[in-house]
């Protein structure tokens, strides 16, 4: 019973930082036009991380576009500013992003 209890805690102390940057995602309104899995108006978060996944620079390219927007990459949509998030969120978001799977 106590392997089992310490198992659960290991597992949701490792979703948790996970589970915190989806709730920030979701407070700055990044699920408005992204999911994690599907594409809805932009691109999932894992296309992005298949995308990127071997990009050095791809984290801090990735919160430029978060902060000041982008386009050209993933189609017609262009992708708008979001002055909601600041640059430490950002970074903490584009990590996040590149980071799932």
């Amino acid at each position: 019973m106590k392997r089992t209890l310490l198992v659960a805690l290991f597992g949701l102390a490792a979703t948790s930082p996970a589970l915190a940057d989806l709730a920030l995602a979701t407070s700055k309104n990044c699920m408005s036009c992204h999911a994690v899995d599907r594409k809805i108006l932009g691109p999932s978060f894992k296309e992005v991380a298949a995308k990127y996944k071997d990009n050095k620079g791809a984290a801090d390219m990735l919160a430029t576009k978060i902060v000041k927007g982008g386009s050209g990459v993933w189609g017609a949509v262009p992708m708008p500013a979001n002055n909601q998030v600041s640059e430490a969120e950002a970074k903490k978001l584009a990590a996040w992003v590149l980071s799932t799977k």
